[in-house]
Parts: structure tokens; sequence; C-alpha cells
């Protein structure tokens, strides 16, 4: 198989994972994207590093962009050549927006680009590479397909892959997040060390059933009384368990308070992480639905927060930033292939 072309270029979006109870599946495509161009040469690799990780990636065979996109390559049985790579990223690294699957995401995005061809290395074929380099594919696939995801994977029988699956939601426009980012970083292998082996089956199930309402919100179920036509149904025997008082209208953040509620690891990493649990607790006692950011330490809200809490978070060192939804996911800029979906 032939490179059709030597010079393309992608972008791809930061992800948040996990949103509480979706433990390891669910996920969200953020507006804040890490541009990546490639020129293939003849040579060795050189890698060109602006904004986040300046300074600190490697720039070479083993930066991660690198690694995905010549394993992009090997699968596709396409020919290894020399990398001239420039980097401009906005992503944290280390801050649980999903740093590491959108420069996994982004190499296997290149390999297809420069091969230029739209039947190989398809969004799940980039699916299923990605998910093998980071173990989970909460973050790959928001960051494939944008907007909202449910994914998932399974062991193939016989073998010692695992076929993996992803669904995008369109979330409602309601759901609106902010980002807390600390000054500090934690490694997703610390952040998952100490997690149990076993949790009590009553925190399972409860985590089950908020993880099918969560997935309700950001599918868009609008909420109407009990036999209302076109609208969910919503019975409820107590107020919401919410801060807030909440008014008739205003239901669905009620709603999106229960649905981001977590028993199976958010409290379990609270010694890896106190400040960024505590303001976890601080801003869910405001009555907004925050939670931690995939292995955190970064806090995301999935409603707007107001300016005095805004205020105050930055006054304790958080950057607080306002980011939209991505309604896409990775996409290629520059080369033949440019403006073709996955």
């Amino acid at each position: 198989m032939q490179l059709r072309d030597d010079f393309v270029a992608v972008s791809v979006p930061a992800t948040s994972a996990n949103l509480g109870p979706g433990f390891d599946s669910m996920g969200l495509a953020l507006d804040l994207l890490d541009d990546v161009s490639v020129h293939a040469t003849t040579g060795h690799t050189a890698v060109v590093v602006e904004g986040e990780g300046a300074g600190e990636v490697p720039e070479g065979d083993d930066n991660l962009v690198v690694v995905a996109l010549r394993l992009g390559l090997d699968r596709a049985g396409a020919p290894q050549v020399g990398i001239r790579m420039h980097c401009t990223n906005r992503i944290p690294h280390g801050r649980g927006l999903g740093s590491s699957a959108s420069a996994a995401v982004a190499g296997l995005a290149l390999a297809r680009a420069l091969i230029g061809d739209p039947e190989v290395l398809t969004g799940s074929e980039i699916l299923g590479i990605a998910t093998e380099m980071e173990g989970h594919p909460d973050n790959v696939a928001p960051a494939i397909l944008g907007g909202a995801t449910v994914a998932w994977s399974e062991p193939v029988a016989g073998s010692a892959q695992e076929r993996v699956g992803a669904l995008r939601l369109d979330p409602p426009a309601w759901v609106a997040p902010v980002v807390f980012v600390p000054d500090f970083e934690l490694a997703t292998s610390r952040a998952r060390a100490v997690l149990p082996e076993r949790v009590p089956h009553r925190d399972a199930a409860r985590n089950a059933s908020r993880a099918a309402l969560l997935s309700a919100v950001l599918a868009g179920a609008s909420v109407g009384s009990h036999g209302g036509t076109g609208a969910a149904a919503l019975l409820t025997s107590a107020p919401p368990t919410s801060a807030r008082k909440v008014a008739e209208n205003d239901v669905r953040h009620a709603l999106l308070m229960d649905a981001t509620e977590d028993r199976l690891h958010q409290e379990y990493r609270r010694s890896s992480m106190e400040p960024s649990l505590a303001l976890v607790d601080w801003l869910r006692g405001a009555g907004l639905a925050a939670v931690i950011s995939g292995a955190g330490p970064t806090v995301l809200s999935l409603e707007p927060v107001s300016d005095d809490i805004r205020a105050d978070a930055m006054r304790s060192g958080w950057r607080v930033h306002r980011l939209p939804i991505a309604p896409e996911g990775v996409r290629q800029t520059r080369g033949r292939l440019a403006g073709v979906h996955l």
C-alpha cells in the first residue's frame, strides 16, 4: 500500500470520561483542540511541540502521536517513513482531559490521512486500535465521534483481541460543561491503583441506575408529566437530591444531579486527589452537577457556574474554563481526505 499524501494535518478534541457513574464507558468531547501536522520525509523523526507539554514530551519516535501513527501504518500494511511533526497542544497533560487518548487518535488519523484512502483505518478500526493503546474506550470514543458517547468492549472468543463499540449521543444545549483545572498533575496509573477489586453490590446497582439515567439525559430525553406524549414521563416520590430548590421547569437540573452521582470510583480516589474531591463536594453542595473528569485531577461541572463560584475557585488556584461540547471528533484539516468524516 502506498502513501498518497506527504503533508497532512488533523485536529482532535479534549475529552472528559466517566462523567460520574459511567466508569470506563461514558465520555464527552470538549471544544479544546490539539492540532497536529505531519510531513512524511526520509531520515529520522523530529517533533516540534508548542503549548502544553512543550519541553516535556518526547520529540522522537517515542512521542505518543508518532507511536500511534507508526502503529496505524503497520496495521494498514503501509510503508514507514521519516516524520517531521508539528504539534500545537492545548489539552493539558496529566489532568484527566484525555490528552493521551487524543494523541493516540491523532496519530492513527494522521496515518489514515497519509494513506489517503477512506476505506483504510476507518473510525471503527481507529476505535479498536486506540482502545488497545489506552486500555479502555471511554476517552477514545468521544475523541473520534464528538458529542457524548457510550462505549464498551468484550473479549473475542479464541483471541487475545477485544471487540469495541461506541454509540454517539447528542446532548441538549442546556448541558454546558465547565472545567476546573488544577496546577498539579495526576498519573492515571496512580488514580487507578487505589481502586478496590470489589465493591458492594448495592453500590454497583446504584451506579447502574445512575449511568442509565445519565445516558437518557445526554441523549436529550425531555421530561413531561406522567402520561404525556413526546417526552419521558417522570415520577418521583421525594424532592430531587439537590441542595438547590428546583422549580418545576428546572427539573432537568435535578435529574442531572441524580444522574452524576457515583459510588464506584470517585470516593476511593479521595486520598490521591483530596483537593479535587473537596471541590466536587463544594460544587455539588452549591447545587451543581460536578464530577471528577476522567482519572482527575480536573473537576467537571455539566452546568454553568455563577461568577461568584468561578471567582472563588480561581482564588483557590483553579483555572476555570467554559468548554462547549465539541460537535465533531477528530477531523483531517489538510490532505486529500480533508473534510471526510471517519
